[in-house]
């Protein structure tokens, strides 16, 4: 065996493999040389080099989204460790477990003016599970700081911090271990279910239920569970896309809903009891209804944490959501207080379907076409700001599998881990994004790891079109340049660069004409299709319009 001399390394070798932990996301340095020689010399582990740390941790991030198990990223010492930082949060937020192994030098060359060197310990302290510093010399109490380290990641699913100092020399190999790791044995919490009690009593009395389901993976026996809810007309279910439930008593376009609510509607809508599910939400608007119009009792269900997003969280049942709800009832109601919404919303999508066929090329006659003629079967990967918030205005496939990074909902890495997830997604992925985060991003195209039925759909508006549909900014003359950032870049010398296929779309004719030719090839290929900034913004005011003028 080749294996780093130092016995710091070796041990991390020895636990992640007895822990099964074995993808590990490199960029490029000489300090964390010990590491990136341990992994890459292990056939135990799969070893990916990414060189744009910002990009390698949010490609980590979609492979760990992908397995839900921990994904090791590894880099060098100094400012590299910082690019970490922006999926790190991310991974925090949306329950996603990943291990950084930060290289370091030994704590007495710190702030001594050598090269290279930050205060690296405990830096991600805000939004991280555990930070964990290794001592410089080779302990027990290393072997037991690193697999506490790992284990809070299993269990906690999410990020934690494990920084490792190396003096040099960082380049030496040996055919043996220098010692086996001391072993450590964890007890497995118990789930906390005092609250069950409390909230069964809560649902029974209750006449006007809600069920309301963020951001998660798809879960087939969860997704039957909530059918089921959902037939009974006492109980609201509310979806998003990214949520990826579907029956037909599921409202999952929540915003053409709820987007002309009367003062009436509000007061009938307003809940006795809200439970919600998963993470974060997209929707600015059911939020804001729900702090206007409180429910007397919010439970959130959910084996880690929850989030008080209305204000009124009476508690937090400590247990999986399909758990929490087997532990609820459901009755055969034909009527009650989901029989109006559901009405009013199957009107709407038949307006909306109206609107749909007479609007004129723009974002929102994109997203039309994308939902209609996208085939079944496909991992979706959505960019923040206005693509997954197009998105929730259509009918999608029940069978897409659709993710977005909703822990923090920047735009700064959906690129990079749309392409860590396609690695471990059977299904095709389709990455739909807009020109900015694209572009931000554009680095997440510089590896070697992209399959070749990876495709990605640009929708450019020449700027961040998501400020001209916030109100509040277009009349101040920085706007464009400060805000909505014009510009007049297209994908198609970067396409060239990265090895992906080209086609470019000016109009509605064209994506017709080329659809067929980009879902068919068996070639990556980016699709970028063209829009008016200043059409799209009209477009979407006049769809909400036309939705409550025509209700009237």
């Amino acid at each position: 065996m080749n294996l780093p001399k130092i016995t710091t390394a070796q041990i991390l070798l020895q636990v992640f493999e007895k822990y099964q932990i074995r993808e590990i996301v490199i960029s490029p340095g000489s300090r964390n040389a010990p590491l990136t020689l341990g992994f890459a010399n292990q056939s135990y582990f799969r070893c990916y080099s990414i060189v744009d740390e910002r990009c390698a941790a949010f490609f980590a991030l979609g492979i760990a989204q992908q397995k839900k198990e921990p994904v090791v990223l590894v880099c060098t010492s100094g400012s590299a460790l910082l690019n970490y930082y922006p999926a790190i949060a991310e991974a925090f937020y949306s329950e996603i477990p990943l291990i950084v192994l930060s290289a370091d030098r030994p704590s007495h060359k710190i702030d001594i003016g050598d090269g290279q060197t930050i205060r690296q310990q405990n830096v991600f302290a805000n939004h991280i599970l555990k930070s964990v510093q290794l001592l410089d010399e080779d302990t027990v109490d290393n072997d037991v700081a690193i697999q506490d380290a790992i284990y809070t990641a299993k269990v906690g699913k999410g990020p934690v911090h494990i920084n490792v100092p190396f003096e040099e020399p960082l380049y030496e190999l040996v055919s043996d271990y220098s010692r086996i790791p001391h072993w450590v044995s964890f007890s497995e919490a118990t789930p906390t279910t005092t609250l069950l009690p409390k909230v069964v009593e809560a649902w029974n009395q209750s006449t006007k239920k809600l069920l309301l389901i963020g951001n998660q993976p798809k879960n087939e026996q969860l997704e039957k569970l909530l059918e089921e809810f959902s037939n009974d007309a006492s109980v609201l279910v509310l979806s998003e896309k990214n949520s990826n439930v579907h029956a037909p008593h599921i409202i999952d376009e929540i915003d053409v809903l709820i987007s002309d609510f009367s003062k009436t509607d509000k007061h009938q809508f307003q809940p006795d009891i809200l439970i919600s599910l998963g993470g974060m939400l997209v929707s600015k608007r059911i939020k804001a209804l729900l702090r206007s119009h409180p429910p007397k009792y919010h439970y959130h269900v959910d084996a880690t944490k929850a989030n008080d997003t209305f204000g009124v969280l009476t508690g937090h049942v400590n247990i999986s959501a399909l758990d929490g709800l087997k532990q609820l009832t459901f009755q055969s109601n034909k009527e009650g207080y989901a029989t109006y919404f559901l009405e009013n919303w199957h009107r709407k999508k038949e307006k909306a379907k109206a609107f749909a066929q007479q609007a004129p090329f723009s974002d929102y006659k994109v997203f039309d076409f994308i939902c209609q003629y996208l085939p079944d079967n496909l991992h979706l990967q959505v960019s923040n700001s206005a693509s997954i918030r197009y998105l929730q205005l259509f009918k999608t496939k029940p069978n897409w599998e659709i993710f977005c990074n909703r822990g923090t909902s920047g735009i700064d890495g959906s690129t990079s881990t749309a392409v860590g997830a396609a690695l471990f997604h059977e299904k095709p992925t389709v990455l739909i994004t807009g020109d900015l985060s694209f572009f931000y991003d554009s680095n997440g195209l510089w590896n070697q790891y992209i399959p070749n039925d990876f495709k990605i759909i640009l929708i450019n508006n020449g700027g961040g079109g998501i400020f001209r549909i916030l109100p509040g900014h277009q009349d101040q003359p920085v706007f464009h340049q400060f805000f909505e950032t014009q510009h007049h870049l297209n994908a198609q010398h970067l396409a060239a660069m990265y090895g992906f296929a080209y086609v470019g779309i000016e109009d509605e004719i064209s994506l017709k004409k080329q659809w067929n030719h980009f879902i068919s090839t068996n070639a990556k290929t980016i699709l970028e299709i063209n829009t008016s900034k200043v059409q799209n913004e009209n477009i979407l005011k006049d769809f909400f319009k036309y939705i409550q003028t025509e209700m009237d």
